[in-house]
C-alpha cells in the first residue's frame, strides 16, 4: 500500500516521499493500522524489513496531531534499545520523519557525559530513544519523568534480554501510566522472548510474525569457504583486493581480534575501521560516520555492534569468524540485503568452527553454499593474496553450475536412436 493513502499528516507524507519511501513493507503494512488504533503489538520480523518506520510513522503522526490540538509537556513516547549505535540509528530515522512537524525527538545513551543530555531533556522532549542503563540512571535522578508516557517501544528486545536488561525493563514498566500502549519488536523469537513479550503487553495484543519460515531475508545469498584459521587474513586481503569499490562489513568474535585483523590489513595497505564495545562513544560515532559517508569502505565489527549498523548499500557481510551463537549469524547478515536490495554473505570456516557452521545451518533450516577452492588456488592465495581467480568469479561459477543443473532437470536430453 502506498503511504500517500494512509491517514497521516501532509508533513509526514512529504518526509516519506523525500526519503524515497513510496510503498509499505510487509511489517509496516501489517503493524501500522494496529499501532494507529492504539493497540499493543508484538511483532517478529527479520532485520532490514523496515521495523523502525513501522512504529515511527504512527507515533510521529499521533503526537503531531496531539500537539496541534492541545498543550502537552513531557515525554509522550519512550523507545528502548540495546545499543548506542541502534539508539543513534533510530534517533536519526525519527528526526528525518518528524521534520516540519511539532514532534521533538532525542536519542540518549551511556558512554558520554550526561549533563548535555539533561539540558536537552529540560528543554522538552516528546520522543525519547534510549538505552536502558542511561534511561534508568536519569529516571532515578529525577531528570526523566514518565507520568505522561503514552507509548513504550521495546526494540530488538531479544538482544536486551541477552544483555541482562530485563530487570531495568520491568522497573521502568512499573513506573508508566497504567493505560499506556506497548509495542514489542524483535528479530527472533524463543521461549524466553515469548515469556518476556507476554509479560509486557496486554492479553489482547496483536501478534504479527513476518516470514516465520525464513530466518533471514531472501535478498541475501549465503556462501561458506573452508579456510584454516591462520590463513583467514590472506583470504580477507584477497577479497578486499578483488572488491576495492564495495562496502564491506567484516565480523569477528572479539575486540582483540578486530584490532588484530585491522592491523594485519593495514600492513598490506588495506584501509579499515573497527567498532566494538571497548571504544568510547565519540570514537564509535566517528567510525560510523566515516563508514556511512564512504570515507572508508571496510568496517571490522564485533557482535555487540551488529544490530546498530543500518547503512545503505552494504554489498558484503564477511564472517571472518563464525559467531558463537547461531542467531547472531542472522543479525550479522541482516546488515546487507536490506529492503529490496540484494546482498551477499560469505563466511570463512576453519576446522575448529565446523560445529558452529552446522548449528547455523540448523538454525536457518538450509545448507549454505560451499565455495570450492582448489589446492593450487588455496596455495596461491596464501602466497600471493591477489589470487588467480577472484572470489566473485568463484561464486559466479557456482551460480552458473546450479543454473545449468536446473536447466538439465527442466529439459532432459533426448535419447539418441
Amino acid at each position: 500500500m502506498k503511504f500517500e493513502k494512509y491517514p497521516i499528516s501532509d508533513a509526514l507524507k512529504n518526509n516519506l516521499s523525500r526519503l524515497g519511501f513510496v510503498k509499505t513493507t510487509d511489517i509496516q503494512f501489517k503493524a501500522m493500522p494496529s499501532i494507529m488504533a492504539g493497540e499493543d503489538v508484538l511483532a517478529i520480523a527479520q532485520t532490514g524489513t523496515g521495523k523502525t518506520a513501522a512504529f515511527a510513522i504512527p507515533i510521529i503522526n499521533h503526537l503531531d496531531q496531539w500537539k496541534r490540538s492541545q498543550r502537552s509537556n513531557g515525554i509522550q513516547c519512550i523507545v528502548m534499545v540495546p545499543t548506542h549505535e541502534l539508539a543513534m540509528q533510530i534517533g536519526e530515522v525519527f528526526a528525518q520523519l518528524s521534520k516540519q512537524t511539532k514532534v521533538k525527538v532525542f536519542a540518549m545513551y551511556g558512554g558520554v557525559e550526561q549533563d548535555p543530555q539533561i539540558q536537552t531533556l529540560q528543554k522538552g522532549i516528546d520522543v525519547l530513544i534510549a538505552t536502558p542503563g542511561r534511561l534508568f540512571d536519569l529516571i532515578s535522578q529525577g531528570y526523566v519523568r514518565l507520568e505522561r508516557v503514552q507509548t513504550l517501544v521495546l526494540d530488538e528486545a531479544d538482544h536486551m534480554l541477552d544483555l541482562g536488561f530485563i530487570g531495568d525493563i520491568h522497573a521502568i514498566k512499573k513506573k508508566l501510566p497504567h493505560n499506556h500502549q506497548t509495542l514489542f519488536f524483535s528479530a527472533t523469537i524463543n521461549t524466553e522472548i515469548k515469556k518476556l513479550a507476554y509479560s509486557q503487553v496486554r492479553h489482547s495484543a496483536i501478534r504479527i510474525q513476518i516470514s516465520p519460515d525464513n530466518r533471514v531475508s531472501k535478498n541475501v545469498s549465503h556462501y561458506v569457504m573452508f579456510v584454516e584459521m591462520d590463513d583467514k587474513r590472506f583470504f580477507l586481503e584477497r577479497f578486499l583486493s578483488d572488491n576495492p569499490e564495495s562496502r564491506v562489513i567484516v565480523f569477528v568474535r572479539t575486540r582483540v581480534r578486530a584490532e588484530r585483523v585491522a592491523k594485519a590489513m593495514g600492513r598490506v595497505g588495506k584501509a579499515t575501521l573497527t567498532i566494538h564495545g571497548e571504544k568510547d562513544q565519540r570514537d564509535r560515532a566517528a567510525v560510523m560516520n566515516a563508514f556511512k559517508t564512504g570515507a572508508c569502505q571496510v568496517l571490522i565489527a564485533t557482535d555487540v555492534s551488529a544490530r546498530g549498523i543500518d547503512i545503505p548499500d552494504v554489498h558484503y557481510v564477511l564472517n571472518y569468524d563464525l559467531p558463537d551463537k547461531a542467531e547472531n549469524y542472522v543479525h550479522r547478515v541482516g546488515r546487507t540485503g536490506r529492503g529490496v536490495k540484494k546482498g551477499i554473505a560469505i563466511s570463512f570456516c576453519s576446522k575448529e568452527e565446523k560445529v558452529r557452521l552446522e548449528e547455523i545451518q540448523v538454525f536457518l533450516d538450509q545448507e549454505i553454499e560451499v565455495v570450492k577452492i582448489t589446492k593450487k588456488d588455496y596455495a596461491f592465495t596464501v602466497t600471493h593474496p591477489s589470487g588467480e581467480l577472484s572470489l566473485e568469479e568463484l561464486i559466479k561459477e557456482i551460480e552458473e553450475e546450479e543454473n545449468h543443473k536446473k536447466k538439465k532437470k527442466r529439459k532432459p536430453e533426448k535419447r539418441k536412436k
